[in-house]
């Protein structure tokens, strides 16, 4: 287990520096600068706007810079907010996203589980195919369009729920929640049918019931455990998926997360915070999918060898 933790960390450096080498040049391509604005500085001001930052060093000066900094843990100021730094923001905003993607990954988990069991229990039945069809929908409709039909039916026409904030007032963590967690519902519901089909094939359920033995008792205490195995795998994925994914809900439900820093950021052209979200985000992606992969080695021994054979 330990080789292949240490494999897979090894993999990642690569990953990790792919991401902060592409993101550092691609920002650098994009049109205007971080200190332009409606109302132009003198000349005089932005050059020493661009001394102080270093950003008259050659792009490549100003990389190596970078990196040096960001091993030492430091990923610079905010051009934006010069009095704050990347860090800072980050870690006032993180709070936020995060409970956003646990609430997202609780419905998520509620409402797929769930929709799965029937499906799987009621196959090929009208049951299933609605429960299916339900998962494909939610599967392909995207959050931005989802969010703004939640807003304007519970929110507009029915007025039952808020339609922007976090904590601000009662219930107005629901419909971002829901937003989020939707499309991981939907394939939570399709890896809970698939996972339960396979165990109730097994030769054990057959006996089980030719034995008399209640379904409901079949169900919960003989398959669930094996029938959710895939789900358990997705989970780390998933969670790195919500975290990283949040920016467009948090945009569109007006929630002060990590996510709308990083879209305030990518308007202002704040190549610090741009790059400190972007790092930040994809240590995420690559520790959840670790923490599945290890997941998901103890529950299968055979794929770690599988991986020391590759």
């Amino acid at each position: 287990m330990i080789k292949f933790i240490l494999i897979r960390l090894l993999q990642a450096v690569p990953v990790l520096f792919t991401v902060v080498l592409v993101t550092f040049f691609i920002i650098r391509q994009a049109p205007g600068g971080p200190f332009d604005s409606e109302k132009a500085v003198s000349p005089y001001v932005l050059e020493k706007l661009n001394e102080r930052y270093q950003l008259n060093d050659p792009v490549h000066v100003q990389f190596g810079n970078y990196l040096v900094d960001i091993i030492q843990g430091d990923f610079g100021p905010s051009f934006t907010y010069p009095t704050r730094s990347v860090s800072e923001m980050i870690f006032t905003g993180l709070p936020v996203t995060f409970e956003l993607a646990i609430n997202a990954l609780l419905v998520a988990l509620l409402i797929g589980i769930a929709a799965g069991l029937i499906a799987a229990i009621k196959k090929n039945t009208a049951a299933d195919y609605v429960s299916m069809s339900t998962a494909m929908i939610g599967i392909c409709m995207p959050s931005f369009l989802l969010g703004p039909i939640l807003i304007l039916v519970f929110g507009i026409y029915l007025e039952w729920l808020p339609v922007s904030g976090w904590g601000y007032s009662d219930g107005d963590k629901i419909l971002p929640s829901i937003t989020l967690g939707a499309a991981y519902a939907a394939y939570i519901a399709r890896l809970t049918r698939g996972g339960m089909l396979e165990v109730l094939g097994q030769d054990y359920v057959r006996t089980a019931r030719a034995k008399g033995l209640a379904e409901h008792v079949i169900i919960f205490k003989h398959t669930l455990k094996a029938g959710l195995l895939p789900v358990v795998s997705f989970l780390g994925p998933a969670i790195a998926g919500l975290l990283s994914g949040s920016f467009v809900i948090e945009t569109i439900f007006q929630i002060p997360g990590l996510g709308r820093f990083y879209v305030d950021a990518a308007f202002n052209r704040d190549y610090t915070m741009i790059m400190g979200t972007t790092i930040f985000f994809s240590v995420l992606i690559v520790a959840f999918n670790l923490l599945s992969d290890i997941i998901a080695v103890m529950l299968n021994p055979r794929l770690s060898y599988n991986e020391e054979q590759m």
